[in-house]
């Protein structure tokens, strides 16, 4: 090997296994870089979808679980028949055959806020003062009707030909019957007029209408002097017991359920039998026979609206719809709703609606009436001049008649008549009809219109258990 002496040079050795400084830490500064835009990613990806990272999780466990207690086997396929009939026969054992309902036996009370103070809605005495009510005695009345006379038949032939003034009022056949009576237009008319002795259409208008009721409640009946009495016709509702009176009231109130045959043999299908004594609890129950409607709406209206025919010697009654429960004390409510405020007649507010007119368009829709008869109704009161308002001397036109309480006296038993009339001739809705009769009678001046409040405080509502059965034509 030969030698160049001189060529002077430095050698500097380069290996793979010592890269430079510089490109190493370019390295290090890509790999930080990437390092951060990945947490940088993954916190706003927690940030925006946490919720979601929550709920899959949770919705997952909760598929397993019910797929998995459905996959279970029921070691008693009966268990659910088992319980309801327990529920069943221990309901019946604690409440005579009553089944359990939500609001059944309540005696909460209602309360409203006025002013920014609660209050009770129904002011009833406090009970050691319930206690001492008694009937007030009866006083001089300032009722502009003295005498009150009702048309009864002297022939029924009457019925025998067409009624040519009705049939200009109906699209069908009128109702008026050997019950009723068969009222004229005309004498429609004269019902109205207010007069100190004055005769009307009142029911109870032949031997032949039907309607019977043996000697033995008439007798029971004619002792009455203050009454609560309900209905239950066609098999419809259940009879449900009255609760909260005091001890004076249950000496001195009498509580009739008006039934018919149909409605008995469904009560003792359900072990719910008439007593010997002709009482179930505290009702007197009533078997009615020979219905005169083939519609049990209009039958229920006799003991609803006439209560002073069938109760000739009663001073005060109460009426409570099938599908209510009676919780508050008779001679109480007679207090709170008559007397204090002196009224003869109480009843409820509307509490959807003011207006008649309002009313008849609700009816039509949710198909409670026939809508060509409730147009004949409506286009009559238009024709009669009945105004729109929604309220008359202050008070709320149209009511709720689910609870009626009043004193008989011939004003309200002339207005129960017409009222009677109106519905029997038109449709069986009685809260169109109500106003109007107000409005014909004037008779605003002592009836009390009380909040939908109060009526909640006096009934536990129950709603119709079932639909009644109609009678064949």
């Amino acid at each position: 090997m030969f030698h160049d002496h001189n060529n002077k040079s430095v050698s500097i050795s380069v290996s793979d296994d010592e890269p430079d400084e510089p490109g190493k830490m370019r390295v290090r500064a890509r790999r930080k870089r990437k390092k951060l835009s990945h947490k940088r990613f993954l916190r706003n990806f927690l940030f925006k979808y946490w919720m979601l990272l929550i709920i899959i999780p949770a919705a997952c466990l909760l598929i397993f679980e019910v797929s998995a207690i459905s996959r279970k086997p029921n070691p008693n396929p009966n268990l659910k028949q088992v319980i309801s009939e327990s529920i069943t026969r221990e309901s019946k054992h604690s409440l005579g055959n009553e089944v359990v309902h939500g609001n059944l036996n309540r005696l909460d009370p209602t309360t409203h806020v006025v002013a920014g103070v609660r209050e009770r809605c129904l002011k009833l005495l406090p009970p050691e003062k319930l206690e001492q009510l008694d009937i007030p005695v009866e006083e001089g009345s300032s009722s502009p009707i003295d005498k009150l006379l009702y048309v009864i038949s002297e022939s029924d032939s009457s019925f025998l030909g067409e009624n040519t003034a009705l049939s200009q009022l109906r699209t069908e056949g009128t109702r008026f019957n050997l019950f009723t009576g068969n009222q004229t237009f005309e004498e429609r008319g004269k019902s109205f007029e207010v007069k100190e002795s004055t005769t009307v259409h009142c029911g109870f208008y032949s031997e032949n209408g039907g309607f019977k009721i043996s000697d033995e409640d008439k007798s029971y009946m004619l002792a009455c002097k203050v009454v609560v009495s309900t209905c239950a016709f066609g098999g419809g509702d259940d009879l449900y017991q009255p609760i909260g009176m005091s001890e004076a009231s249950l000496n001195k109130v009498c509580y009739v359920a008006f039934w018919d045959e149909v409605t008995l043999k469904a009560q003792e299908l359900v072990e719910r039998r008439v007593g010997e004594n002709g009482f179930i609890g505290k009702w007197r129950v009533v078997v009615v026979r020979d219905l005169p409607f083939s519609d049990q709406r209009l039958n229920g209206k006799i003991p609803k609206m006439l209560s002073h025919r069938l109760f000739p010697q009663a001073k005060y009654s109460i009426w409570v719809d099938s599908k209510s429960q009676f919780r508050r004390d008779p001679l109480g409510v007679l207090e709170a709703l008559l007397w204090r405020p002196n009224a003869v007649l109480a009843i409820s507010e509307h509490g959807a609606r003011g207006s008649v007119y309002d009313e008849s368009k609700a009816v039509v829709r949710k198909n409670k009436a026939k809508p060509e008869e409730v147009k004949v109704q409506i286009n009559q009161y238009r024709k009669d001049g009945f105004p729109e308002n929604k309220r008359f001397d202050g008070k709320k036109a149209l009511c709720e008649a689910s609870v009626i309480v009043r004193k008989h006296t011939p004003l309200t038993s002339r207005l129960m008549c017409v009222w009677f009339n109106e519905v029997v001739r038109f449709t069986s809705r009685d809260q169109l009809s109500f106003p109007y009769v107000l409005w014909r009678l004037k008779a605003f001046k002592n009836i009390n219109m009380f909040p939908v409040c109060t009526r909640k405080d006096l009934v536990n509502s129950m709603g119709h258990i079932r639909k009644a059965k109609p009678l064949r034509s």
